[in-house]
């Protein structure tokens, strides 16, 4: 079973658009293709570029792409409940122990509050989520009605995470319209995504940098 055919599963996209509408009744912001296939990407970039072997690298796109499923459930908790969720999954669809174990393991430890980067699968998976910061992920089109979440997300005009040739640095590269919001208001609410995305660097055998507008603040 491939990403490619995760990606076309009905029931699997049904689960993501349900979540997804589950956190704009919320006021979150955007949680759906865009976001998961994204995430999904970035993770295949890293662990690529790291020469992980193929099936690794396909397993940790299937990862990305489920790992906002809980969100069906509740916010609360949603990356545990994603993670069960996985697992009915892909074993209904007859993946090996192996595979959900390392996938269920990575969705189950994406999330700041309770996560933990380990598996180098886990870890590509948090590097590759914390850093879809982007403008379009913003819902609420009323600037005057931004929260603090919005703010930030929608002076991002540019975001890029890139490993060096040298495979000891993976660099977060922001690019901030400080009209919208502030390095200040970034901090304020992804502080703690931040040091995931270290501890993550650090799964890897890398240095984690965070440029903010050509400035390195991390």
């Amino acid at each position: 079973m491939t990403y490619e055919a995760i990606k076309h599963n009905n029931d699997i996209n049904t689960y993501i658009k349900a979540a997804d509408e589950s956190l704009a009744a919320l006021g979150f912001t955007e949680h759906s293709f865009a976001h998961v296939t994204s995430v999904a990407e970035r993770t295949g970039y890293i662990l690529e570029k790291l020469g992980f072997p193929d099936r690794t690298v396909e397993i940790g796109k299937i990862a990305a792409y489920l790992h906002d499923i809980g969100n069906v459930v509740n916010r609360v908790e949603h990356s545990q409940s994603g993670a069960v969720m996985a697992f009915r999954i892909l074993d209904k669809l007859g993946f090996d122990a192996e595979d959900i174990a390392t996938i269920v393991s990575a969705i189950g430890n994406h999330d700041e509050g309770t996560g933990v980067p380990v598996s180098p699968v886990a870890a590509a998976l948090i590097l590759a989520d914390k850093s879809d910061v982007r403008r379009s992920r913003v819902r609420n089109r009323n600037e005057a009605t931004f929260d603090i979440h919005d703010r930030v997300n929608y002076s991002v005009t540019k975001s890029e995470l890139k490993i060096n040739e040298a495979h000891s640095i993976v660099k977060l590269k922001l690019t901030v319209d400080v009209h919208y919001g502030s390095v200040m208001d970034f901090f304020e609410i992804f502080m703690e995504r931040m040091i995931l995305c270290k501890k993550a660097a650090e799964k890897l055998g890398l240095q984690f940098k965070l440029i903010i507008n050509e400035q390195q603040l991390i």
